[in-house]
């Protein structure tokens, strides 16, 4: 890992940190938001992930994807919860009655709670990961060193 890899990663870290802070904004204003302005922050929010997950997965180098291919498994399985998620909030918008909607409100209240509870393991690891590479780095330093 170069200089410029470890300085990515940690930058890259400190931009995830960024951008919890501006969701943090953005949840706390949904607050107050009526249900139309809802809905297009949910649409702004989804797009931008998506967004993001693309141009990751385009700009992704050789040595990434080899050293990704089991994140990436990961990825394929957490779009395909997300996929399955937004088709079950679609389809019950036609709510029917009170109960239903209180049901479609508790089902997407325990979504969230699920995602955030799987971000947050995900930092977790974001910051077990960046902290090893800056291991295997003066690992890499010491040997060359010994040469």
């Amino acid at each position: 890992m170069s200089a410029t890899s470890k300085m990515h990663a940690s930058e890259r870290f400190a931009e995830l940190s960024d951008r919890i802070r501006e969701a943090q904004k953005r949840i706390e204003a949904g607050q107050e938001q009526t249900k139309a302005e809802l809905e297009r922050s949910a649409a702004d929010a989804r797009a931008s992930a998506q967004a993001h997950a693309e141009k990751r997965h385009e700009s992704a180098s050789a040595g990434e994807a080899r050293a990704s291919d089991s994140w990436s498994a990961m990825q394929t399985s957490w779009n395909e919860h997300i996929m399955k998620m937004r088709a079950n909030v679609r389809s019950t918008k036609a709510v029917i009655d009170a109960t239903q909607a209180a049901d479609r409100a508790a089902d997407a209240e325990s979504d969230a709670v699920s995602a955030i509870e799987f971000a947050y393991e995900a930092i977790g690891e974001a910051e077990s990961a960046v902290l090893e590479a800056f291991s295997a780095e003066r690992d890499a330093d010491e040997l060359a060193r010994k040469q």
